[in-house]
């Protein structure tokens, strides 16, 4: 722990959707005398507007949440320019997830089965501009690049959803032919029999 008045503590905004894990974390947190946190979310809006708002030193997010996944809003954060560092802290350990995650603009990479005191230290790494990453997943993370185009993904994720081709179109601002054609390439590239298995094939390589 390094002491400090909360005047000068580490400021933390955490987005977890899981109501239970939101407030255990912000209680791990909330014990060290350097970290305090600013705001809580439970889904990507809340989060987005919670560091508009705050403005905080980090962002502590998951991936897979409500309204706007975590590795969307960081791409946000990054796009918008905003200083907050961030760190997904995340269930999944897909290589996919850290790619992007990295191309993001990430500080941090953690799994939630890591040691509690892993987290404190991370935050306090992070602030001094430093990265920290699962060492075994960064190397992971590089063997097998994403094939996937950044409008390929966005199909195919409203693919995996349920969504018709059609569908797609209105939701993408894309003409139908468009969209059958990004699909049929995700879906070559992916060596996939049809639109359903290649979703599940990103997803389970953390492609989408």
């Amino acid at each position: 722990m390094n002491p400090s008045s909360k005047n000068t503590a580490i400021r933390v905004v955490i987005a977890e959707d899981q109501v239970m894990v939101l407030g255990a974390l912000a209680a791990l947190l909330e014990i060290e005398g350097d970290i305090t946190v600013v705001a809580q979310a439970r889904n990507g809006q809340e989060a987005f507007d919670a560091v508009l708002e705050h403005m905080p030193d980090v962002l502590i997010t998951d991936v897979e949440m409500p309204h706007m996944t975590g590795l969307d809003l960081a791409a946000e954060l990054k796009r918008r320019r905003i200083g907050t560092r961030i760190i997904i802290l995340t269930t999944f350990a897909r290589a996919g997830y850290l790619r992007r995650a990295l191309d993001a603009g990430v500080s941090g990479y953690l799994l939630k089965d890591s040691r509690a005191e892993a987290l404190a230290d991370a935050v306090r790494r992070v602030q001094q501009g430093l990265r920290v990453i699962d060492p075994e997943l960064a190397a992971e993370a590089w063997s097998e690049p994403d094939p996937l185009t950044d409008r390929e993904r966005q199909v195919l994720r409203l693919a995996g959803d349920g969504l018709a081709s059609g569908d797609i179109a209105v939701e993408l601002k894309l003409s139908e032919g468009t969209v059958r054609n990004y699909l049929s390439e995700a879906i070559s590239k992916l060596g996939a029999n049809n639109r359903v298995e290649a979703a599940r094939i990103a997803r389970t390589k953390g492609w989408l």
